[in-house]
């Protein structure tokens, strides 16, 4: 059975922004394995200095990551794309065990394949600690509401 996950490249302006805002609604269920469907089942991942290669290690290291970052909300924003890959600016917020909170903020550039799972996943991501009276994002957990500002209208 041939599995599709649209929007599919050759993407638009629209379709790709609408590829972002289902990426990012995704990660921010942190069902590790509801997200990792929409990757090949070889994609290849850079996720700091760590890699995943194939679907099953993508989903490990999601499950790892959704342990530790607690309260994980996540603001992904269009940054360019051809025709099969995207390049997204991001930024999300999480707490550790320790209740100590911290902001993430980085890049990652995608790459699909024609059925529109994603085959290649590069993110780089820096981190620092925060107050909770910096925190910004403070929507119940889950896709981010509709009417929610992005990265650009908060002025990040």
């Amino acid at each position: 059975m041939s599995v599709t996950r649209p929007p599919l490249p050759p993407f638009t302006p629209e379709t790709a922004a609408a590829k972002v805002r289902a990426a990012e609604d995704g990660w921010n269920s942190r069902d590790a394995r509801k997200v990792a469907l929409a990757y090949t089942e070889d994609t290849r991942w850079r996720n700091r200095a760590e890699f995943a290669d194939g679907r099953a290690a993508a989903e490990a290291l999601l499950i790892r990551k959704w342990n530790k970052e607690l309260e994980y909300r996540l603001i992904k924003e269009l940054w360019a794309f051809t025709c099969d890959r995207i390049s997204v600016r991001f930024r999300y917020e999480y707490r550790d065990d320790s209740h100590q909170w911290y902001v993430a903020y980085g890049n990652e550039q995608w790459e699909f394949e024609a059925d529109g799972l994603m085959r290649r996943r590069e993110a780089s991501i820096n981190e620092h600690p925060i107050s909770e009276d910096q925190r910004r994002y403070f929507w119940p957990l889950g896709p981010r509401p509709a009417d929610h500002p992005g990265l650009t209208e908060m002025g990040l």
